[in-house]
């Protein structure tokens, strides 16, 4: 009896969220079909009127997930060129954009790094080098350890593969107080990471898209890692000392042990190397060796690919390959359907004038000074994200924004890139990003505890993302 009622409160919000869910359902299609009317009489042209519906119905799907999101994602890739908003040839393209294939191949080499255990040993040696010796620094060992991971792998892996050894830790530890910020340390270092690289967090790439789409001029790899890489170089200490601000305890802790090297760890590090240098070299510095070698049509997709291809192709020292398909298949496909989905929205907002108008409703943002818009759409998407996927948000917003910087007169980067990183940074919420679910999941850390901490780290990260963006952008 006692278990049985313990489950009722869970058995309410579970009927609770069916039900939101199920007017959802219905509120989606109903408000897309107001809002179409709305457009027609107020004399828009057809093809607006359905980007405008479809839009909204996504929006609202999108929040309330009354179906999966890469089921909605679905929606305007099917039905823009059914109406006519877009060519069956401009949607074909959303699925194969540069940086779907490069999310794709970078979702790749992350499976086959984890499934190396190469991320096991980096992790451990970073952790070494930084903490020990007091909990503060062990902190601040696993914040550095999951932000230098979720650069390269998700931010869901790295929290998956860092729990165990951080719940190894706090069990063998004498600190009472050691848990609560150590485990927040892996959900937020996990989410703060995903800004150091293009590949790290889907929002960074769908801004790279939608910049490029916008503007005709792409951002390289390096020029997001100018950006991003202060970001996080900024926001670790500061994470740290917030969150370890009532640790005290000084004294060895034991930490478990990586083993001997294996054949496949140190073949998939080499490998991991040679990509990362080959994205960082590409066009840079001098024209990088795409110029060197003539290779004009080289992409960092096509870096990732081919690595794949040779992955598949080097043994792993054991019984099989550094990746195998099984291993490959588990990417999260959803996410590059919903990527695809944002750029056909994107594009149906250019060719039915939509981001346009959005910009001359816009004109009044050229009185503001560029550092108070840049705040206020750094902290509306970061409380924004807390209940909404940071890659929808990042998807509807980039149309939205870009045409809105034109109007302010200002580079259409200065408030797309602060967004695109807000979308990152949920702190309060165990629904703001999956690091933030996982390490809820334990048990150890109360969604009082969560929101109290993160709440302050929030207007941290905008206020970082702020001036790091005004000052390297601006």
């Amino acid at each position: 009896m006692q278990n049985y009622c313990s489950q009722l409160p869970t058995l309410n919000i579970y009927d609770d969220m069916l039900s939101t869910r199920s007017w959802a359902l219905i509120l989606g299609p109903v408000l897309a079909i107001i809002l179409a009317f709305s457009m027609d009489a107020s004399d828009w042209d057809i093809k607006a009127c359905w980007t405008g519906a479809v839009v909204m119905l996504c929006v609202v799907w999108w929040i309330f997930e009354p179906i999966p999101i890469p089921a909605t994602s679905i929606i305007p890739l099917a039905v823009f060129p059914l109406v006519g908003v877009l060519s069956k040839e401009e949607v074909a393209k959303a699925y194969g954009s540069d940086l779907v294939l490069l999310m794709l191949g970078g979702f790749m080499i992350s499976a086959a790094l984890a499934h190396s255990g190469a991320h096991h040993r980096l992790a451990l040696g970073l952790i070494r080098i930084v903490g020990g010796g007091s909990s503060r620094r062990i902190v601040l060992g696993f914040l550095c350890a999951c932000a230098v991971l979720s650069m390269w792998i998700s931010n869901t892996a790295t929290t998956l593969m860092m729990l165990p050894l951080a719940l190894a830790v706090i069990a063998q530890s004498n600190d009472k107080k050691l848990a609560l910020p150590l485990l927040l340390s892996l959900a937020y270092g996990s989410s703060i990471g995903g800004l150091g690289s293009p590949i790290g967090t889907p929002p960074n790439l769908v801004f790279m898209q939608e910049y490029e789409n916008f503007t005709g001029t792409a951002v390289s790899f390096t020029q997001w890692m100018s950006w991003g890489v202060p970001v996080v170089l900024l926001m670790i200490p500061l994470t740290a000392l917030w969150l370890t601000r009532h640790l005290t305890y000084v004294g060895e802790l034991a930490m478990p042990q990586a083993g001997p090297w294996r054949p496949e760890e140190r073949r998939m590090l080499a490998i991991f190397g040679l990509v990362v240098l080959a994205w960082v070299t590409r066009t840079e510095p001098f024209g990088g060796w795409s110029t060197w070698l003539g290779l004009k049509g080289a992409t960092d997709a096509t870096v990732a690919l081919i690595a794949v291809v040779i992955m598949f192709l080097i043994p792993n020292g054991r019984d099989g390959k550094l990746l195998d398909w099984d291993t490959a298949v588990k990417v999260p496909w959803g996410i590059l359907i919903l990527f695809a989905g944002g750029i056909a929205i994107a594009q149906a907002f250019v060719e039915t004038g939509l981001s346009k108008s959005i910009g001359e409703h816009l004109t009044v943002l050229a009185g503001l000074h560029p550092l108070i818009i840049i705040a206020s759409v750094a902290l509306i998407v970061t409380f924004l994200t807390e209940t909404t996927s940071n890659t929808a948000t990042a998807v509807l917003l980039m149309p939205i924004l870009a045409p809105a910087a034109v109007a302010a007169g200002i580079d259409p980067a200065l408030l797309m890139v602060p967004a695109a990183m807000s979308a990152s940074y949920g702190f309060m919420m165990p629904v703001g990003t999956p690091p933030n679910a996982i390490v809820f999941g334990t048990g150890l850390v109360p969604m009082t505890s969560m929101a109290r901490e993160g709440l302050v780290l929030n207007f941290i990260g905008a206020a970082v993302i702020t001036l790091v963006c005004y000052v390297l952008i601006a």
